[in-house]
């Protein structure tokens, strides 16, 4: 009877790191992979996949994949389990589909630009759309014998999710936070806490420094709105490296918005790298954004994505009118940790010239040249055509805004935890570099009273 309902969870990434979130749960009727990433600044591929060779099983074992929201480094391996066989059905919420197939064939093309083979094909990320079945918030689904999965608001980005696991005839109750924001945006809801039961809880830390204290929405978009407006005022460009979902809309809204106003110089706004066709994504799922949002996109004429302000590059042959010399503009490109894609042509442009500035809204992965220019590299070599490098001198300003992430700080997740502390039996904490983690756990066992503990990659945990 004991064996019947023990509960396991299994750490194959995102553990100790930032980076190819994977996990296995397990009950002796069941196995769920939870999540399949890739870790976008690492170098070698025991440190960029998940583990999936060490959790012992093989892909006929799951029952089903679980997708908590469409990043790649929640996503990006995923495809691999197709083209290696996995026929079993994949379960995201509806616009987590159409967003992940466009973040996965736009990392192909990144990959094949850059001279890497990639690691599946077109037809791979195809497959995954035969096998996925999609649900809406709230939806009660069994996925396998004794597990049941609902999906809830996770306010990260569009159709994110927390994901309760209900195992067993109430044995036991999980919630998973995947990449969570507890506060409202512009775009979404703040996360939802209100979950029937949880005992236990794993939350991620990309924030869980205690001072990792973002700035309050006020603050931090007057802070954008002065490094825009002189930079402007200098003749200069600002280039935003940004992530195409998520950031890149919540941005967009807030330029629309301060433009219309007249509090930002009016200037014209260029965007290049899949950005267009994810905003389209959100436009066709107003259910699942903030409320005054969706008003606006279907009651009024005033759709801030329509925006006069914004030009999308459509091919590369078009980026000579965003780097005019003497032509002021903004220019909003990706990838949003500059490894690869349209962004890194701009940079060899802008970097150079010391009016223009490069203005960091969104989370730099160690490792990654975003990261390296935050931390004050003046020069950096990139691979230019026909395998040449190009040494690049950066002369011109570089600025880092926190306060637009899709990630709760430090007192949001804390507030989370308090929130559902009432139901917990006990806390896991996830997706944070080392010390991060380490922190945020320490404080809910200090605070909350209750086993709080940060797993590493290769862990088995008993639940229940």
């Amino acid at each position: 009877m004991a064996q019947k309902s023990e509960v396991s969870l299994f750490t194959l990434g995102g553990f100790g790191q930032v980076g190819r979130s994977c996990m296995l749960l397990t009950t002796a009727e069941s196995k769920v992979l939870i999540d399949c990433g890739i870790n976008p600044g690492a170098k070698t591929p025991s440190e960029a996949f998940p583990r999936l060779d060490w959790a012992n099983f093989t892909l006929d074992d799951l029952d089903a994949v679980v997708i908590g929201h469409a990043h790649l480094d929640h996503t990006g391996f995923l495809p691999v389990l197709c083209k290696y066989g996995y026929k079993g059905p994949i379960y995201c919420t509806e616009p987590t589909l159409p967003m992940m197939n466009l973040i996965q064939l736009d990392a192909i093309k990144v990959a094949s630009a850059q001279g890497r083979t990639p690691i599946y094909s077109e037809r791979d990320v195809k497959q995954i759309m035969q096998q996925a079945i999609t649900l809406t918030y709230g939806t009660v689904t069994d996925i396998s014998p004794d597990i049941k999965l609902v999906f809830a608001n996770a306010g990260h980005i569009l159709g994110s999710s927390l994901c309760h696991f209900h195992i067993g005839a109430g044995d036991h109750n999980f919630v998973y936070s995947g990449d969570i924001k507890f506060g409202k945006s512009t775009l979404f809801e703040a996360a939802n806490w209100n979950f029937p039961r949880v005992e236990t809880l794993l939350i991620e830390s990309t924030y869980g420094a205690k001072e990792d204290i973002q700035p309050s929405r006020q603050e931090v978009e007057s802070a954008f709105i002065n490094a825009i407006n002189n930079t402007l005022a200098d003749g200069g460009k600002i280039l935003i490296p940004i992530p195409a979902v998520g950031r890149a809309q919540e941005i967009m809204l807030v330029i629309d918005h301060y433009m219309k106003s007249g509090e930002m110089v009016e200037a014209p706004v260029f965007t290049e790298g899949m950005i267009s066709e994810a905003s389209s994504i959100h436009e066709a799922y107003p259910e699942y954004l903030a409320r005054e949002l969706r008003k606006k996109i279907l009651e009024t004429d005033d759709n801030p994505f329509d925006s006069e302000y914004f030009t999308n590059v459509e091919h590369h042959d078009a980026r000579e009118e965003p780097l005019r010399e003497g032509s002021p503009c903004i220019i909003m490109a990706t990838s949003g940790m500059l490894e690869g894609g349209p962004v890194l042509e701009y940079f060899k442009n802008i970097a150079p010239h010391k009016n223009n500035k490069i203005l960091f809204v969104s989370y730099q992965v160690n490792g990654t040249l975003g990261r390296r220019i935050l931390d004050g590299s003046r020069q950096v070599s990139l691979l230019g055509k026909e395998g040449k490098i190009d040494v690049v001198s950066i002369n011109c300003g570089v600025e880092k805004l926190d306060g637009f992430s899709g990630h709760s700080d430090y007192n949001q997740l804390i507030s989370f935890v308090h929130k559902l502390r009432p139901k917990l039996r006990r806390v896991l904490v996830n997706h944070g570099e080392r010390r991060k983690s380490a922190n945020l756990s320490m404080s809910i066992g200090r605070m909350f009273r209750i086993p709080s503990h940060y797993p590493q990659i290769q862990e088995a945990i008993k639940l229940f």
